[in-house]
């Protein structure tokens, strides 16, 4: 194709023209440069290197971390009549072997694939077959430790530029602070890249920290404003399940999407989300990574992020089609204690990650200076409760233990096992006398773990069996069974978890070796928390110009709409009468206090004590014996 990327943009995209820096990006790959393009959400990455991959002879190899997002981007190109491949876990082998010579022989010119993928010597075999026009890192970020999404498998991504170390190779990120893209140039080995950073500053989208008591009650009225789209972000699976019941008692439109859900449900939601059946999603952060949907027009982050490059990207995805929108931090008291125990009491230290790997080692039963060759099934829990052991402390230690080769864990490594009644409290009773023999295990279950009724509740099998005298797999054979008769609904995720020892155990000096590395993480954890607490405790800078500041852009300009400019400009009479009619439609619904009414709209004090003596003289609303607002008209 010989075409110039203003024709490709025209032809196939439509567009008359590009957008901030992408035709200097493209003109920069056509050069054959390794490039490094930083541009934010909702910027046009993806352009970046589907245009010269039309250009140039050959495929362009996508490497992309999410499957939505891969199924998203070549749904996309297929529709504008572009060939195109996408290779990710779950295809098999026989089907994998298919798309690949497709993309040998059939014309194809992009191949998606994970970096999961990337890691099978057979596809890198493959690979170093075609004819590679573009190697093109998506969502680059991932590939740094120092990242928020870090991703071992990421690293893999090198492996391309020896199997085509002529073709040029560009890394695309929203998010990335200096070290982050020091860590993507070298890692990807990319020899004096073009280096391009757009502008974070996104005009139309109006940053808001909310303090406030009840957030469940805020989440509420924010989603009952709002007319278009909406994503609420939560931190747990129960959380989304809870948050969206009580948004549709509400009646507001509403689902909740999170990864125990099959993928069948996934598509379901996601597709009444993205075609307005579903007017609000209430989802755990993965959620709305690379989904095409421009018109969302409000995102809630229910608790707070763990760092600022997180919260950038998930506020992000509202007004990407340049319509004003808004990204809303809720923040109640006991936040900021929340936060600390969530992300920094459970960082594992040097000396926690060495009892850690000998522990391990000891549970296997496997000798100093030897290394196994076998995978080994691991009970996470049972080697917790063996060496009384926290659990999250745990997690966290394996996982630095997977990062840095020492050992390999299953693709699919969590420690989760829950429980959640579905059945009554009489059909509980009724089973357990039709199944006396069940009784004891089921007796335990409800003893130990009170909210099994409400949600999802994470429980522990070993302590159980414990408790209940009987042996582990008992407990999870008659858990089993009753989710088979629908009394309750069962995960127990931790039975799949399988551990490779990589090296020869030595102990200390395993662990030496990479020691810098623990202290040096969880240093910038610290730092990435401390930084999140500084942005919502800080009510005298803009929150963009804060933003953007944490990201290296120095700007003057204050936007003049968030919670911290807002306080400082007297509001316009547009403004005081939006407020006014507020106020009226809240007090109409029920008796408010003064209190209510500033925390549920979210303005200044003053404001809000201004107006309502001006409603008061009006006639309009009135106060009530027990000092509440009530609507008079």
């Amino acid at each position: 194709m010989n075409s110039s990327p203003a024709e490709i943009l025209q032809s196939y995209w439509g567009h008359n023209a590009f957008r901030g820096s992408q035709e200097e990006i493209i003109n920069a790959v056509l050069e054959g440069r390794d490039v490094l393009a930083m541009l934010p959400t909702g910027g046009g990455k993806s352009i970046c290197y589907q245009v010269p991959g039309l250009i140039l002879d050959g495929v362009c190899i996508v490497v992309s971390p999410l499957i939505a997002l891969i199924r998203d981007q070549v749904t996309g190109l297929k529709r504008k009549g572009i060939k195109a491949v996408a290779l990710t876990g779950g295809i098999s082998f026989d089907e994998a072997s298919i798309l690949l010579d497709n993309c040998l022989y059939g014309g194809y010119r992009f191949l998606y694939l994970s970096p999961e993928r990337l890691q099978q010597s057979w596809v890198q075999e493959r690979i170093s077959q075609m004819n590679i026009n573009l190697i093109a890192i998506d969502e680059a970020h991932c590939i740094s430790q120092w990242g928020i999404d870090f991703r071992p498998a990421y690293l893999e991504c090198s492996a391309l530029r020896d199997l085509h170390p002529e073709v040029p190779c560009i890394a695309l990120t929203a998010t990335a602070t200096e070290r982050v893209a020091g860590d993507i140039t070298d890692n990807l080995r990319m020899t004096s890249p073009a280096v391009f950073k757009d502008s974070f500053e996104r005009e139309n989208l109006i940053y808001r920290v909310v303090k406030h008591e009840n957030k469940r009650q805020q989440v509420l009225q924010l989603c009952r404003q709002e007319s278009r789209s909406a994503i609420v972000y939560v931190r747990s699976r129960r959380r989304t399940e809870e948050l969206s019941r009580e948004l549709i008692r509400d009646g507001i439109r509403a689902c909740a999407f999170h990864g125990g859900l099959t993928r069948n449900e996934k598509d379901d939601r996601l597709k009444d989300w993205l075609q307005d059946r579903i007017k609000v999603m209430v989802a755990t952060s993965a959620f709305g990574m690379g989904i095409d949907k421009a018109d969302v027009g409000l995102v809630v982050h229910f608790e707070l992020p763990e760092s600022l490059e997180s919260y950038f990207q998930e506020a992000g995805r509202a007004g990407r089609n340049g319509d004003r929108a808004e990204a809303v931090l809720l923040l109640n008291p006991e936040d900021e204690q929340r936060l600390y125990q969530q992300f920094i009491s459970v960082l594992p230290d040097v000396a926690f990650v060495r009892e850690l790997y000998k522990r391990l080692n000891n549970y296997f039963q496997i000798a100093y200076g030897r290394q196994e060759e076998e995978s080994f099934p691991f009970n996470f829990n049972d080697f917790c409760e063996v060496y009384s052991l926290n659990p999250s402390l745990v997690y966290n230690g394996l996982r630095l233990l997977d990062q840095n080769s020492v050992i390999a864990l299953t693709q699919n490594f969590s420690h989760k096992t829950s429980v959640y009644f579905k059945a009554s409290k009489g059909e509980i009773f009724d089973y357990l006398n039709t199944h006396p023999g069940k009784a004891r295990i089921l007796q335990a279950l409800l003893r130990t773990y009170g909210g099994v009724f409400e949600f999802e509740t994470s429980i522990n099998p070993v302590l159980l069996a414990r408790k209940a005298e009987v042996s582990e797999d008992e407990v999870l054979a008659v858990l089993r069974k009753a989710g088979a008769d629908g009394l309750l609904e069962f995960r127990n995720e931790q039975r799949d978890t399988e551990i490779t020892f990589l090296v020869p155990r030595e102990d200390d000096l395993t662990i030496n070796t990479f020691a810098h590395k623990i202290k040096d993480l969880n240093s910038i954890k610290v730092q990435n928390v401390e930084a999140v607490l500084g942005y919502v405790r800080n009510d005298s800078l803009c929150r963009s110009i804060q933003l953007l500041r944490y990201f290296g852009e120095v700007s003057a300009r204050p936007c003049g709409e968030c919670d911290v400019c807002r306080k400082k400009k007297p509001a316009s009479k547009e403004e005081l009468k939006r407020l006014d009619n507020d106020i009226l439609r809240l007090v109409r619904e029920r008796a408010l206090t003064s209190q209510n009414l500033v925390e549920t709209l979210g303005r200044e004090r003053d404001i809000v004590l201004k107006e309502l003596r001006y409603l008061l003289e009006e006639g309009k609303i009135g106060l009530t014996s027990n000092n509440e607002y009530t609507a008079l008209l």
